[in-house]
């Protein structure tokens, strides 16, 4: 990278680190702070959904999928459009009614309403414990596209990946911690362009014409890498297991919804994300993946497209293009962050005998738990490796604890309280063991399928034998919203 593009890519860093002041300014409550007032249009929340889902994970994640097995990485990212229009179809207009009613600010705030405090307190521990892992996921995929491209020295007895988890990390908690969910869409619909912008005009036309076109590029891979279907279908299952079902419990989504004004606002983004992800992001980034593999053979599958940016593209298209990839990264680790500080401050601290009444110190708090979030989020990020595995790691164990208890809040009148407590206990903590002890799963499948067979064999017997619980007022009530 030459002067200019570090100035290009500076200049970025320091317009989003703006922003979040400018709506550090404009936050009045914590409605605003974690649920953007609800009233952001549907195209800023579409395009902050998808880049939420898809980010700087997936984004380096799908750049080493396409230098590892080509063309078939894509189906990493046809779960997001499967999950985000089912999702549309079948939850939004339920939850929708329910938070016009009820005024909802989080996930569990739903869960709550459907069974009881007990169970949204622990879907809210689960929750910022996931969210607090795929933060650090991002902040890692940062640090290696940073080192990869941007970075080539670090203070003594420091690595280069360290230090530039230190900087991606603290740009990412500045602009949050300051300005809120509205700092978090607003950036991310302009990051979102950029990124796109990058990638079709910048980096893709430039990378295939340094490949010789198509011709040179089909000439130096193997013919498997241009198959749509050179994946397992036990890879494609275990996708399909851990991601789909992650668009029913993930608190970020539920937070757009609750920002949108009405239930065709939030059903028009979530169509807007699903195709944004695919086709759009999921061919490009396994393109991408492909050529650097074809320029930079026998490297870590994931500073293929890193390596790429840095060392092909003309000057100051590297700042736009290296700009670009920041953006998916920084869009999904600040949406985790507020995530999962949302959880704490809301459905933790709230919920305790010291909940704050006061709206400034609320605020603060609210400001406080980010911060401490992005902190605790950076050093994790300093555990792994791999980039998709820390993600997946995150996505499973969020998954296999609340996914079947949340299916039941929708679509199951019997479902009871003690059913879902349990059901979330026994699905997340068998997940957890499986990734913690390291063994391979039984049969090969993820770990998250395991830990949602455990939760629903728990979760129906449970719900069945204490339906008794349920208040037929009460349970009348619920079926009324939710129908």
């Amino acid at each position: 990278m030459t002067f200019l593009d570090y100035a290009i890519f500076g200049a970025y860093m320091l317009g989003l680190v703006g922003v979040g002041w400018w709506f550090h300014k404009k936050n009045e409550s914590a409605e605003d702070y974690f649920v953007g007032g609800r009233a952001i249009s549907p195209g800023h929340v579409g395009l902050s959904v998808a880049a939420t889902d898809v980010g700087g994970g997936f984004s380096i994640g799908l750049g080493g999928l396409g230098y590892a097995m080509g063309l078939s990485g894509n189906w990493l990212l046809f779960t997001g459009l499967v999950g985000a229009w089912t999702t549309a179809v079948l939850v939004i207009p339920r939850i929708k009614r329910l938070d016009a009613e009820h005024g909802m600010m989080t996930y569990p705030d739903f869960l709550r309403f459907r069974y009881d405090g007990r169970v949204a307190l622990v879907a809210a521990v689960i929750s910022a414990l996931g969210y607090l892992g795929f933060t650090a996921g991002q902040i890692l995929a940062g640090a290696k596209l940073m080192s990869g491209s941007v970075i080539h020295w670090a203070p003594p007895g420091m690595t280069e990946i360290t230090f530039a988890t230190l900087i991606i990390g603290g740009v990412i908690v500045a602009y949050t911690v300051l300005g809120g969910l509205k700092a978090v869409i607003y950036t991310d619909t302009i990051q979102w362009i950029v990124l796109m912008i990058g990638l079709v005009f910048f980096a893709i036309p430039f990378t295939l014409a340094k490949v010789g076109g198509l011709h040179g590029l089909r000439a130096a891979l193997p013919a498997s890498y241009f198959s749509l279907f050179h994946v397992s279908p036990l890879t494609l299952v275990n996708w399909f297991i851990t991601i789909a079902p992650i668009w029913l419990v993930a608190m970020t989504l539920y937070q757009r919804m609750y920002a949108s004004p009405t239930t065709k606002d939030a059903q028009k983004a979530w169509f807007i994300a699903g195709l944004f992800e695919w086709p759009a992001m999921a061919f490009a980034g396994v393109g991408l993946g492909m050529m650097s593999r074809v320029l930079f053979p026998g490297i870590d599958a994931e500073l293929g497209v890193p390596r790429l940016l840095a060392h092909v593209l003309p000057v100051g298209v590297t700042g736009i293009v290296v700009a670009s990839y920041f953006s998916a990264i920084m869009s999904t680790a600040d949406s985790c962050m507020i995530a999962s500080s949302g959880n704490v401050v809301s459905d933790i601290m709230q919920r305790s005998p010291w909940a704050m009444k006061d709206t400034p110190r609320l605020v603060r708090a609210s400001q406080v738990a980010t911060l401490v979030v992005g902190l605790a989020a950076i050093l994790i990020a300093s555990q792994f490796t791999m980039v998709l595995d820390a993600i997946l790691k995150a996505y499973a164990f969020l998954v296999a604890g609340l996914f079947v208890p949340t299916l039941g809040a929708y679509f199951w009148r019997q479902s009871t309280s003690s059913g879902a407590f349990w059901g979330m206990i026994c699905g997340g903590s068998t997940t957890l063991v499986l990734l913690i002890s390291g063994a391979a799963p039984p049969l090969g499948l993820d770990p998250s399928f395991w830990g949602i067979l455990a939760s629903a064999l728990v979760f129906v017997p449970v719900s069945i034998l204490t339906s008794e619980e349920t208040d037929t007022a009460t349970e009348t009530e619920e079926e009324a919203s939710l129908a």
